[in-house]
C-alpha cells in the first residue's frame, strides 16, 4: 500500500531513532491494522500494513528475543 493512501494517520517514530531518517514509523489504524513505513520515504513511499494478530505475533518474537542476531 502506498502510503498516500493513509493520509491523516498518525504516524510515530521510536524515541531511539538516530535523527537521520534511518528508522521505521508506525501507525495505528482506527480498525486495529498497523501501519509500518521508512521514514526516509515521508509519504511517497510503500507502507506495510499489519493485521492487530499479525502485529501482537510480532511484539511477541520483540519480547521473546526472536530477532537478536546469533
Amino acid at each position: 500500500m502506498n502510503s498516500a493512501d493513509l493520509t491523516g494517520v498518525v504516524w510515530r517514530k521510536s524515541s531511539r531513532s538516530d535523527g537521520q531518517a534511518n528508522c521505521v514509523e508506525v501507525a495505528f489504524l482506527g480498525d486495529g491494522r498497523v501501519a509500518m513505513r521508512d521514514s526516509k520515504d515521508r509519504g511517497d513511499g510503500p507502507a506495510l500494513v499489519f493485521t492487530r494478530g499479525e502485529w501482537a505475533a510480532f511484539e511477541g518474537g520483540v519480547v521473546d528475543g526472536g530477532f537478536q542476531r546469533p
